[in-house]
């Protein structure tokens, strides 16, 4: 074996074929280069085997066109300092020539100041192969054909044809998000589909129509935009619609990510989890793409403060207030209640009128009616005591339980229930946690069970369910009312800690269009 120096263009092929290793490559890197040209209105049409794309951007010069499918070639570099603060989408010059070894390359142009464009063809290497006039509004057209056609192995490694479809509609709605401002035209074999300019609220109810924007809250600084699904009205079977976005592009960030899932850990039910969309804007020089052809990894300066601003946002939009600091696992920190169209936040003051089924207490407040399951309230209330503070109370009368392993003896007594030796496999328990002192025929089945939790967080939400008043309880309009102001001061009303909701509201506004109110039968009437 020697050791000798590629050809360069052995070197470029491999670069092609690293930079454009799909059609759904093709279509980001079309599409990246359309908006950073600033057009607001994209039409795009995929096929098995090609792409066509037309945008109403700067446009190009017949000089620009001759260049822009050779290699290294770009507008958005132009000195050594550039590099390290990347301002737009695209920025190697690899994408156009990189399509043009693989696939029959036109593109054709128009400046708004020229009075017509011009259309260029190009070779494998990204050569003018013919060039002409043609009559085009100002903007950009740029059909791809033949892709991968002369490269048989990449054809037969890639994926289903609706596997592509699915792979391209997923990234088209995460730019759709980044970039609000802009129309997409899509169109695939049989079906046409289109994002219209908006919000970045409306956008997401566009991506995703069976979200209403009721569903939906909304948070914004200088530096981040933040949609995210109110946890007891939208949650998702999978974790595969948290889209995170650095300076338009939606990014891998998989510490932001983590501490999401955790931050709405205890306020979504078992194995459900939100949806999430927080775009960042961040300094240029802050960040640096030169991670990944994809341009999806990247290396992220302060990475902690952003996940910092991120979770502020999120306690913002939902109102909640930090709890202190305390010697169980992270609080995590949650949401106020208030009517589903009214401001996430708000507190209204609530008046016990009347228990139903001896389960929900019906509420008056200065907007409607409220429904609340007075087990799942308690249960919220219970947690969050547990969670500031673990008071245990001395018995008269240890609790015998039976056998205990040493594991379960070493919980127990991480818990401050330290189990002593009582008799052939029996252990005494002389503490019991505070909650369950109203309730001595549950003692002994409570510790068992708490000793069986490896995760004390586990163990709260449990013991907290346990205490927490059984439905079927009779109980007084002063019991229903102190219940009720106890909910309302905790820090996250809208659900339980196993993440149900707690309660259901009718609006004065609801309630006025069912009766008609706004209707005018007559003045004679007295309404």
């Amino acid at each position: 074996m020697t050791l000798h120096r590629l050809a360069p263009e052995l070197i470029e092929r491999m670069a092609a074929g690293e930079v454009i290793d799909s059609l759904g490559a093709v279509v980001r890197e079309l599409a990246e280069n359309a908006l950073d040209a600033q057009a607001t209105h994209l039409h795009l049409r995929v096929q098995p085997d090609a792409v066509r794309l037309a945008d109403n951007g700067w446009g190009m010069t017949p000089e620009m066109l001759t260049l822009a499918a050779t290699a290294h070639t770009t507008s958005k570099i132009q000195h050594p300092a550039d590099f390290h603060r990347i301002q737009t989408l695209g920025f190697r010059g690899q994408a156009l020539y990189s399509v043009a070894q693989l696939a029959d390359l036109t593109i054709a142009s128009r400046c708004a100041s020229a009075p017509q464009g011009w259309q260029v063809q190009y070779d494998s290497q990204g050569q003018v192969r013919q060039e002409k006039m043609t009559p085009l509004a100002p903007g950009t057209v740029v059909t791809v054909n033949r892709l991968f056609a002369d490269w048989p192995q990449r054809q037969q490694g890639l994926p289903s044809w609706p596997q592509q479809l699915r792979q391209i509609q997923l990234w088209i709605q995460q730019m759709a998000l980044c970039h609000p401002q802009v129309t997409w035209q899509v169109e695939f074999p049989g079906k046409t589909w289109h994002l219209w300019p908006g919000t970045v609220t409306d956008r997401l109810t566009q991506v995703m129509p069976q979200v209403a924007d009721t569903q939906l809250q909304t948070g914004v600084q200088e530096d981040l935009t933040l949609v995210f699904g109110l946890p007891d009205q939208h949650h998702r079977p999978r974790p595969d619609r948290i889209w995170l976005a650095v300076n338009g592009r939606c990014v891998e960030l998989p510490e932001i990510s983590t501490a999401i899932l955790q931050h709405f850990q205890r306020l979504l039910p078992r194995n459900r989890f939100p949806l999430l969309f927080a775009h960042f804007q961040i300094p240029p020089a802050q960040v640096d793409w030169h991670r990944h052809p994809a341009k999806t990894q990247l290396y992220l300066k302060d990475l902690e403060h952003w996940q910092g601003q991120l979770l502020h946002l999120c306690d913002q939009g939902l109102g909640v207030t930090v709890p202190s600091k305390t010697d169980y696992p992270r609080v995590q920190k949650f949401m106020q209640v208030a009517e589903t169209s009214a401001p996430y936040h708000t507190r209204p003051t609530l008046k016990a009128l009347a228990q139903i089924h001896r389960t929900y207490i019906l509420a008056e407040h200065p907007a409607g009616l409220w429904l609340v399951e007075q087990h799942i309230a308690h249960e919220r209330v219970l947690y969050e005591q547990l969670q500031s503070q673990w008071q245990l109370v001395s018995l008269e009368s240890p609790v015998i339980i039976t056998p205990l392993s040493p594991e379960q003896v070493e919980r127990l007594t991480q818990y401050g229930l330290a189990p002593e030796p009582f008799g052939p496999q029996q252990w005494a328990v002389r503490h019991i946690p505070q909650v369950l002192a109203e309730q001595p025929a549950a003692w002994a089945a409570a510790l068992l069970e708490l000793s069986q939790f490896t995760d004390r967080e586990q163990a709260t939400v449990d013991l907290a369910c346990r205490s927490a008043i059984r439905n079927g309880t009779a109980l007084t309009l002063t019991q229903m009312q102190t219940l009720l102001e106890q909910w309302q001061a905790t820090r996250a009303p809208r659900t339980c800690p196993h993440g149900r909701p707690i309660c259901l509201t009718l609006g004065e506004t609801q309630l006025a269009r069912f009766f008609r109110r706004h209707w005018v039968i007559g003045k004679s009437h007295g309404i």
